[in-house]
């Protein structure tokens, strides 16, 4: 058995080894594979769990375990085949169109026969061949290359391989008949060599021309063969030219940016939207403003800034004009401008000389210093922001989201049958203790119950007519039965009353004497001392049975209250 100077040791030696491990002076483990564990890795990661059984280091199971790996197929549908043979006659259930058992007329991708298979048993279509539902995975249900057959493509390579032969092929007799017009003109020009040399030099330069053209088109032709579909072009075999479109085709027309009506109008005559499309939506788009956006950016102000100062100056007699003499305009315009920034530096520096205040100008702007925070914003290309600056939520002065007695939810997030309750339990008591699951539960059978109630009340009109009847009826014989014993009343009332009368004396009197007797029996027994009292001397009274009405009013009479000015008379008067 270890010793705990051992245990200490090995565990220091453990820690050791583990920081020279990453530290790297020490291999790293290794595991059942001969792969590296990295050292970096925490222990709660690199720990099998206790229900693992690893006699080594291994990173196993954290891996994805075999039998969790799904299988998922490779291939893809067959398309476009047929299952057997074309059956010889029709069967029963077969579409009525083609004959074939796999679908039925509203389906069949056969041409409309004028009489069908159903009635002439001729020509029935083979059956279709359904497939199989596969199981990809995800990229295999998006591979738009799944399924496609190369041999396909081949044709489109063989068509491509011909066509390029029969250019060669052109070329090469282009080729023979150039030959043979230049041997023409070798031979026509050796027999007008004997004529003179000056019909030879022409006759060269007309040559040499020719075949320059030649070389030219052939050019021309090879450059613009492999642009003729380009966007935004457009090709002339006549002329072997390319024209240029006014506007390419991928690029957005004005009026698309922006499809509400009520945006800026658009004049499709001359093409032109002044007005900015996305003046009043959220989106800012960069690339297009309208055409008045162009209109004051740049020098556009600089010049609206001259033709204002030229008028102004016109006015006061001063002979200048913009288109007219646009030199002399400048020289004024900006010698006007320095005036103007003089006399507003010569004012501010007399008030500031006069008032003081320097240090208030030299402070920093107050956007400056108020928009400097620790807040991260991050922004998108089109200065959209994606990170921080969230909107402020509107609070209420009121406490939000504040749950009470265990329950998780506020009252008023359950509605049921016209009440308000709590969602947690569904219980629509303010201020009750939280049930949970149980509550909802009992909440349900409570529902119901009162529907079948509610089911079993409803009644037809007719049903609703004679009980109303009824109920007429009832209150109407027990009227006469009250008016009635009215009457039995009015004539014993008077004996009656008497011979109540006199029981309520007898019972009363009574009450009374049994009064005093406990009265007295009680200040006996309260006179004498508490060791000699014998047990049980003060009767006990039965609480289970309520005092009856002349026992209440004997106690009410016999009761002396202390603060009363007579009782010391009465006390001595009985005495």
């Amino acid at each position: 058995m270890a010793t705990g100077g051992s245990a200490r040791e090995d565990w220091k030696k453990r820690k050791e080894l583990e920081e020279a491990r990453k530290a790297g002076t020490a291999p790293a483990e290794t595991d059942e594979t001969g792969r590296d564990i990295n050292p970096h890795i925490p222990q709660y990661i690199s720990e099998a769990p206790w229900y693992v059984s690893l006699n080594r280091p291994s990173l196993r199971h954290q891996r994805e375990q075999p039998e969790k790996i799904k299988e998922f197929d490779t291939g893809w549908y067959r398309k476009g085949v047929k299952e057997g043979s074309a059956a010889t006659r029709f069967r029963p259930g077969a579409c009525e169109n083609c004959g074939s058992m796999t679908h039925k007329k509203r389906d069949c991708l056969e041409r409309p026969r004028k009489v069908g298979a159903k009635f002439t048993g001729d020509d029935i279509c083979p059956d279709e061949y359904i497939p199989e539902d596969k199981v990809h995975n995800f990229d295999g249900k998006r591979d738009r290359w799944n399924g496609f057959d190369s041999n396909e493509y081949q044709r489109v390579i063989e068509e491509h391989n011909q066509v390029e032969m029969a250019k060669r092929r052109l070329k090469a007799e282009r080729l023979q008949e150039e030959s043979k017009r230049a041997v023409a003109k070798v031979n026509a020009k050796q027999a007008r060599a004997e004529n003179g040399e000056g019909a030879e030099s022409s006759s060269s330069d007309e040559e040499r021309k020719g075949v320059d053209k030649d070389d030219s088109d052939e050019e021309d032709e090879d450059k613009y063969a492999d642009q003729v579909d380009m966007p935004g072009t457009k090709f002339d075999s006549k002329h072997r030219t390319t024209i240029r479109n006014l506007r390419i085709r991928e690029d957005t027309a004005k009026y698309l940016y922006n499809l509400d009506p009520n945006s800026a109008h658009y004049d499709p005559k001359t093409r032109s939207m002044r007005d900015n499309p996305f003046k009043n939506s959220s989106r800012d788009d960069t690339l297009y403003r309208g055409e008045n956006f162009g209109r004051h950016t740049g020098e556009v102000t600089t010049m609206a800034h001259q033709q204002l100062f030229a008028w102004e100056a016109t006015d006061k007699g001063l002979d200048v004009h913009q288109q007219a003499d646009p030199t002399k305009m400048e020289l004024l315009y900006s010698d006007f401008r320095k005036k103007k920034e003089n006399f507003k530096d010569d004012m501010k520096q007399s008030v500031l000389t006069k008032y003081g205040g320097q240090e208030h100008l030299d402070a920093p702007p107050a956007e400056l210093l108020l928009a400097q925070t620790e807040n991260y914003v991050e922004y998108s290309r089109t200065g959209q922001v994606i990170k921080g600056q969230e909107k402020a939520v509107t609070k209420s002065k009121y406490e939000e989201d504040l749950c009470i007695n265990n329950h998780t939810s506020v009252y008023g997030s359950y509605w049921e049958a016209g009440r308000w309750g709590y969602a947690c339990c569904h219980s629509v008591v303010k201020m009750s203790y939280c049930t949970g699951e149980q509550g909802k539960l009992a909440a349900r059978s409570r529902n119901a119950q009162m529907r079948v109630v509610l089911a079993e009340k409803q009644q037809s009109l007719v049903d609703m007519h004679k009980a109303k009847k009824e109920m007429e009826r009832e209150e109407s014989d027990r009227k006469k039965k009250k008016k009635k014993k009215k009457k039995k009343k009015r004539k014993h009332s008077d004996s009656d009353s008497e011979d109540e009368k006199q029981k309520s004396a007898a019972k009363l009197a009574k009450a009374m004497e049994d009064e005093d007797r406990r009265q007295r029996n009680v200040k006996s027994m309260m006179a004498l001392d508490e060791r000699s009292r014998p047990y049980g001397a003060l009767p006990s009274t039965d609480s289970s049975k309520a005092p009856t009405e002349e026992e209440l009013e004997a106690y009410h009479r016999k009761r002396v209250l202390p603060d009363d000015p007579m009782a010391n008379f009465l006390d001595a008067s009985s005495a």
